[in-house]
């Protein structure tokens, strides 16, 4: 659960998702990383906590003395981050489920596997990476449940870390960000998974706010009066956050 939080203090939470690092090539995501952490940089100033909504790496798996190659200019800088007092929460997400206490004992930053409510003063949020929830995508939450079986994880494991690695970077390459494949910038309305799960959990309990990521699509829609859904986007095309200052939340966009 995450912990209330009575005032921003004129601070503001910021939240982030999709950066894919990894893809679609190393010189591309280099760079894509180096900008991510200008925009580190840029909202230190008054970031009362960050939030980090999953899919950040293309993949990533924690083996027991061994994590995957690279990154280590974001790792850097949340440790600097978190040295200095500034809370970073992680999301996983369906590219980086597979990770367990590297971030938490090297970095501070504490990770959460499914969505959380988040307080700030009389408003609500709910927040995670997003995907599985809402209706239909029965075969991903068929494979969901497979991947975070502790025995297939076990069994993954005890692939050597070159080789293993090696597998899950392959698969990446075809994934749906680095591949751009039809229908990946298509909004549908009413039918959109998210806005339907928004307007379910809605019709049970008020929220201000929905934000998520997962759907790679900027998104800032009302579900209910006074409740809105948002999506952060990704970026590998759009660059895409969300700034909240305890009453309104804002998508914005890092060095358009």
């Amino acid at each position: 659960m995450l912990p209330k939080i009575e005032s921003l203090d004129n601070q503001s939470i910021y939240f982030a998702s999709d950066f894919h690092l990894g893809v679609p090539s190393r010189e591309e995501s280099l760079e894509r990383e180096k900008k991510i952490v200008r925009w580190l940089d840029l909202i230190k100033q008054d970031a009362h906590s960050i939030y980090l909504l999953g899919d950040i790496f293309d993949f990533w798996f924690e083996y027991k003395h061994a994590i995957p190659k690279g990154f280590t200019r974001l790792q850097g800088k949340l440790a600097e981050l978190t040295d200095a007092g500034i809370p970073v929460i992680f999301f996983t997400g369906n590219h980086d489920m597979w990770m367990f206490d590297y971030f938490t004992e090297e970095l501070n930053i504490p990770i959460y596997r499914k969505e959380q409510e988040l307080v700030v003063g009389p408003q609500k949020l709910l927040v995670g990476h997003g995907d599985g929830l809402g209706p239909g995508d029965t075969l991903y939450k068929f494979l969901k449940k497979v991947f975070r079986n502790p025995l297939c994880q076990w069994l993954f494991a005890r692939i050597h870390p070159n080789l293993g690695i090696s597998i899950a970077n392959y698969w990446s390459k075809s994934s749906r960000i680095s591949s751009a494949k039809s229908g990946e910038g298509e909004f549908f309305s009413e039918k959109e998974h998210l806005l339907q799960y928004c307007k379910a959990v809605e019709s049970k309990q008020h929220h201000d706010y929905y934000v998520f990521g997962h759907r790679h699509l900027p998104l800032d829609i009302e579900v209910a009066e006074n409740s809105r859904y948002i999506n952060l986007g990704e970026w590998v095309n759009f660059f895409t956050y969300g700034k909240y200052d305890g009453t309104n939340f804002e998508l914005l966009t890092f060095e358009k």
